[in-house]
């Protein structure tokens, strides 16, 4: 994916967000990183426009956010849900957890982000065979240039 740029307020807050992360966030992050989770390539506190998303896999789309308690009030829930409804229109999808679902139950939490992960995976493209293009019709698969059947 494209870099975008990224100011230095941003930059700098993402790597403050890193180094205080909390306990919730540190026991996700130990799932998360290095590929552990299905061969995806996890970043923690990274930039998405004017956001900072706690957990981010660009290469299926997927956003994690662990919430804390300040997040059971009535204008923190407007900005997540401004936030979120901002990162679907970027094609991202949004997973929430709080910090009791991470500490209580980190192993259920692991499971239903690696289904989402699945879920959003895009299918593989198939390379096309030696020779490329489609075969002409009425052509076989095993066909020669020539026309002949290989045997």
């Amino acid at each position: 994916m494209p870099h975008t740029q990224v100011s230095d307020v941003q930059r700098d807050r993402a790597k403050q967000l890193r180094r205080t992360m909390t306990r919730a966030e540190t026991l996700l992050w130990r799932h998360l990183k290095a590929d552990r989770l299905a061969g995806l390539n996890f970043r923690r506190q990274a930039p998405i426009g004017n956001y900072i998303a706690d957990f981010v896999a660009h290469a299926c789309k997927l956003v994690v956010e662990v919430d804390g308690e300040s997040h059971d009030f009535a204008e923190r829930l407007r900005h997540d849900e401004r936030r979120d409804a901002w990162l679907r229109s970027r094609g991202y999808r949004v997973l929430r957890f709080t910090n009791d679902d991470v500490l209580k139950n980190l192993e259920g939490v692991v499971l239903s982000i690696a289904e989402a992960a699945e879920q959003a995976i895009p299918l593989s493209l198939t390379l096309p065979r030696k020779g490329g293009g489609n075969p002409s019709v009425g052509a076989s698969l095993t066909s020669d240039i020539d026309g002949e059947d290989k045997p």
